[in-house]
């Protein structure tokens, strides 16, 4: 008997948590005049068709595809299961690869036409919906209403027409934000920093933008994009739409922002949310003014700006860039002026005591001297590597039991359906029949997923390891300053580091630096191959002298 499984979902254009029910019944309605054993069901719920890859629903149906749990899947429409033409031809593959079908009410069995066609068709609409709802949001705008979104200062407006109908888009100033606001306009235009007004304003507990600590880019922002406090155009009683569009990423299916030409801005006076003064709001752009002449900033659009650009893009990683944090408030370190390495949370914030900072040649060369040195000696990675055997070696014996459990477990559970699917192909179906089946399918996947599951291996340990080790870190070391090498030493030497710890010392400008390593990347250099690494285990070392001084 043919056994399938039904596939529902709804999105938030104009649908409501009710049509998962309505499309199930219909597919019920099908199944019971073909006379299929109804294995299970899967639904998204309030998510959209134009992607498949962050779907709980679409994704469990896939696993549960590949365990060859069922044979044809069965929805309303196509479009139910993707509106993106490439995801419908991708999962039509897949299926079609497992030997399943997919059978939909409206297009019956969907074959390589429908993939085509319908797909387009699918495209073509998620565009259409796009674009009607950009030239809707354009027409608010345009009447001086909200495109979406909400700023600092501001609070949405909750009203009806005269037909009870919800009226968006209208928001009102909040005072004791606007106050905040018009406070750091008239401390930036006397000649005080964004970081300063920042701690200013941490330190007396005033909450920033959705209740988190001013930082100084919070404050500051980017002049031509109009972010930030100090840039928001709606605070000189300006609405300003359309800066930025949004398109999903076609491997993680997010959504990212990408600018707009500044002839696609549409503009809005808006006076009635003004909350600066006019001259206020010019002193602060004059202090802008004189701030970039003096540091001889590049605008985005020359040809200076496109250039350092291209620079920033295509500079090589820092050893230690992503692998910083601080020992007083556990948050980022970071390049703080001057090439300086110092806690960020103090530097934007104020909220770390944390002030010391250390050159950045100074820490690569601790680091560097604590790979070679003080991280790894036949001791420390003979003591390590005895305990992730030890490890694995428990983990080895509770997998021995738990998998022998297992297969016992799954030959009864497939007996079990073996013996309904009988008792159903004899013409002895009862509904309930189908629960229990669903429930024993979950069973069996959830048992093959833990038999498939491999305990991991011991790695093999040169006898001499930490020379080899050693060596291998000096060869990667000289090989920094190669341009053609460089790349490829930085990411080997950076696989050795687990993470790094800056904490402040007793003494003025004291910085102590721990380095924590990561085991699989040292025992691989030391061996001198690559592969996966697949577990992890960390030793712990000081990375250069104790108390060395910045």
């Amino acid at each position: 008997m043919t056994r399938v499984v039904y596939y529902a979902r709804y999105s938030t254009d104009k649908q409501s948590a009710s049509s998962i029910e309505d499309q199930f019944r219909l597919c019920e309605e099908f199944a019971t005049r073909e006379k299929w054993a109804v294995i299970g069901s899967y639904h998204d719920a309030a998510i959209s068709g134009s992607g498949m890859t962050l779907r709980p629903g679409i994704q469990a149906l896939l696993r549960d595809a590949q365990a060859g749990a069922f044979d044809v899947v069965l929805a309303e429409a196509l479009d139910r299961i993707s509106r993106d033409q490439a995801d419908v031809a991708t999962l039509f593959k897949r299926l079609s690869f497992e030997g399943i079908a997919i059978i939909t009410l409206a297009e019956g069995a969907i074959n390589e036409l429908h993939v085509g066609l319908k797909g387009t068709m699918n495209a073509l609409y998620i565009k259409t919906i796009a674009r009607n709802t950009h030239r809707g949001l354009l027409g608010r705008v345009m009447k001086g209403k909200s495109g979406g979104g909400l700023c600092y200062g501001y609070r949405a407006l909750k009203k009806v027409d005269a037909n009870f109908e919800p009226v968006r888009g209208d928001r009102e100033i909040i005072t004791e934000e606007s106050e905040v606001i018009c406070r750091i306009f008239r401390a930036f235009a006397a000649g005080q920093s964004p970081r300063s007004i920042a701690v200013e304003l941490n330190g007396e507990g005033v909450p920033g933008p959705k209740g988190r600590a001013w930082s100084d880019t919070t404050i500051r922002g980017h002049v031509s994009r109009g972010t930030g406090v100090l840039n928001n155009e709606l605070y000189a009683g300006i609405l300003v739409w359309n800066r930025q569009r949004f398109i999903k990423d076609p491997i993680t299916e997010k959504r990212v922002s990408r600018p707009n030409p500044e002839h696609l801005w549409i503009r809005t006076e808006v006076p009635e949310l003004r909350i600066v003064p006019d001259d206020l709001w010019q002193a602060v752009r004059a202090r802008q003014k004189e701030i970039a002449a003096k540091v001889g900033l590049c605008p985005a659009n020359t040809r200076e700006g496109r250039a350092r650009r291209l620079h920033l893009a295509n500079r090589p990683m820092s050893l230690l860039s992503g692998l910083l944090s601080c020992g007083c408030c556990g948050g980022k370190i970071g390049i703080i002026v001057n090439g300086r390495f110092g806690c960020l949370n103090h530097s934007r914030r104020g909220t770390c005591e944390n002030n010391r900072t250390i050159m950045r040649e100074k820490a690569e060369a601790r680091v560097l001297s604590g790979l070679q040195e003080r991280l790894v000696t036949s001791e420390v990675v003979a003591e390590a590597v005895q305990a992730f055997a030890k490890e694995v070696k428990r983990l080895n014996q509770t997998w021995r039991v738990q998998s022998a459990a297992d297969r016992k477990a799954l030959g009864k559970v497939e007996r079990a359906i073996a013996g309904i699917m009988a008792a159903i192909e004899d013409g002895m179906y009862q509904s309930s029949m189908k629960a229990r089946l669903v429930s024993l399918e979950g069973q069996k996947v959830d048992i093959m997923a833990r038999l498939g599951e491999a305990p991991p291996d011991v790695p093999n340990v040169h006898p001499d390891i930490a020379s080899h080790y050693r060596r291998n870190v000096e060869r990667f070391t000289e090989a920094l300053d190669d341009p053609d090498g460089g790349k490829e030493a930085t990411e080997a030497l950076r696989s050795l580091i687990g993470g790094i710890v800056f904490t402040p010392g007793e003494k003025r400008g004291e910085v102590h630096i721990t380095l924590r390593g990561e085991l699989m990347g040292i025992l691989d250099v030391a061996n001198d191959v690559s592969g996966k690494k697949e577990g992890r285990l960390m030793t712990a070392g000081e990375a250069g002298p104790r108390n060395q001084p910045k």
